[in-house]
């Protein structure tokens, strides 16, 4: 669940920001190269960016968990004891009486002592470490598939139309973006999709106004 919000999350950020430039872009010219290059040089600037923004992020978390690992491991093999009392404060304190929080603890400790702690103590599975390229790779993916679609439509559109079909054709994926994150979060679907579609249109219009601006004073 959290890699498919990860998802939505990635795609929306890739239709607005490109949706922006290359809106920006169309205020001051109406030609499909220039169109064309803003598009891409965002598309491949974002997804990257992205990626290695996640990667690195990832990267860190995955290396502090390595490290609270290794230093349970080592508290387990110097302090077994006390590391035992301390797994079983922790069961009490989550409302098991004394006589079972401590038969619990001495259970789980014979079975995986590594990996009773790691889930009661800190969260972690040591099986299943974040993976870095995973969430740099979903990142790209996600941020490209959103970024294309204002990208194609506006450049393929005769130029006529291209702004409004853009306008539309972005509206309508935040709207299907603010709709699924707040299915799979459980929130309410008409305010996420409102700030969705609010945000997307206040950047277009923000863009659009500096491109237009731009391109009457001829820079």
């Amino acid at each position: 669940m959290n890699w498919l919000r990860a998802a939505v999350l990635g795609a929306n950020d890739g239709v607005v920001s490109t949706a922006g430039l290359v809106v920006g872009v169309a205020g001051a010219t109406d030609s499909r190269a220039a169109l064309l290059t803003a598009g891409l040089a965002g598309l491949l600037a974002g997804s990257l960016s992205m990626a290695v923004g996640e990667y690195v992020s990832v990267s860190t978390q995955r290396d502090s968990e390595r490290a609270a690992l290794a230093t349970e491991r080592r508290e387990l093999a110097q302090e077994p004891d006390a590391e035992l009392a301390e797994l079983a404060a922790m069961y009490r304190g989550k409302g098991l009486s004394p006589g079972l929080a401590q038969a619990v603890a001495e259970e789980l400790t014979r079975h995986d002592a590594l990996g009773a702690h790691a889930e009661t103590e800190l969260g972690i599975d040591p099986d299943e470490l974040t993976n870095p390229w995973h969430a740099a790779w979903a990142s790209f993916g996600a941020f490209t598939a959103g970024a294309l679609l204002p990208l194609l439509a506006i450049v393929l559109p005769p130029p006529a139309v291209r702004l409004w079909i853009t306008v539309v054709a972005v509206l309508a994926a935040l709207a299907v973006c603010g709709w699924t994150s707040s299915r799979l979060g459980g929130a309410r679907v008409r305010p996420a999709v409102l700030r969705n579609v609010a945000g997307g249109t206040l950047a277009m219009a923000v863009t659009y106004a500096a491109g237009s601006l731009l391109g009457a004073a001829g820079i």
